[in-house]
């Protein structure tokens, strides 16, 4: 925080001239806050007061912000700056990188965005701020680009829809560029905001699987050659199972219906099944 100095006129203006011209500043360069504006008491006339300091560069500033926030976390870290160009990129030093990373990067993700405003504040151009820490971003990105090269795979293999868990526009990005060459599979952005997620399309879709696969678990009947309440075989076709004596009721029986409701939601919406989840 820049040291701030108080300076004091008959006016406001006159006390911000008299402070620029000392301090050697101009309006531009200068933070100026007011804290009194003077005038005509019941007995006598106050002066004005306001208190002027050097403004800190767009660097310095987003850097003193970031540690003060850390600060606030209770994470003691530095900041550095790594590059100012096309984008400014600042690096986060610290023995507890766990938790600035947070699950899947989304502490630092939360610091980046934040930082990103303070920047950008008050400026026509927007300029992408990048935080990283311990090379966590260039790792997230090859975890990804080997996710989605699986996932098309596997969807080329299938001849069926694959949908990845919500991520952020970021890492939806990595995703659409890293099957944007693929020659059998096309990708799409589905949902809306936090939940947007990617899906895999293969080009040759086969009519019969219409369902998303969203992980390893097949709940397509179909392929097991079963129908609900059906034995297949080869002779005779389907076939009614044979009942079963009813079993004994559970603990939860006075909660009716809530098991019903719990086995019974995976088949009814899309079988889907659990969202795929990446290995890092």
């Amino acid at each position: 925080m820049a040291q701030e100095f108080e300076f004091t006129g008959k006016t406001v203006e006159e006390a911000v001239l008299e402070g620029l011209k000392e301090l050697g500043l101009t309006k531009e360069t200068a933070n100026v806050t007011v804290v009194e504006e003077g005038g005509k008491g019941l007995f006598f006339k106050s002066k004005a007061k306001v208190l002027i300091s050097k403004k800190e560069g767009d660097l310095k500033r987003v850097v003193t912000f970031i540690e003060a926030l850390l600060a606030k976390m209770e994470i003691t870290a530095t900041a550095e700056v790594v590059s100012e160009g096309e984008k400014l990129e600042i690096n986060l030093i610290t023995a507890n990188s766990s938790a600035l990373i947070g699950y899947r990067g989304e502490v630092l993700d939360s610091i980046q965005t934040l930082a990103g405003a303070v920047y950008n504040t008050g400026k026509e151009d927007y300029m992408r701020v990048v935080v990283d820490c311990e090379n966590y971003r260039a790792r997230r990105e090859e975890t990804l680009k080997n996710l989605a090269n699986k996932l098309a795979d596997k969807a080329v293999r299938y001849g069926r829809k694959m949908a990845l868990e919500p991520m952020n526009p970021y890492e939806r990005r990595i995703i659409h560029s890293a099957l944007a060459e693929h020659a059998e599979v096309k990708t799409i952005s589905e949902g809306k905001e936090p939940n947007r997620y990617v899906v895999v399309i293969p080009n040759e879709l086969k009519p019969q699987r219409e369902r998303f696969d969203r992980g390893d678990r097949k709940f397509d009947r179909r392929e097991r050659g079963e129908r609900k309440g059906f034995d297949r075989s080869e002779r005779g076709g389907d076939r009614p199972r044979p009942s079963r004596p009813a079993k004994k009721a559970s603990s939860f029986s006075s909660f009716e219906g809530f098991g019903g409701f719990i086995g019974n939601s995976l088949k009814e919406t899309n079988g889907e099944g659990t969202p795929l989840k990446d290995e890092e």
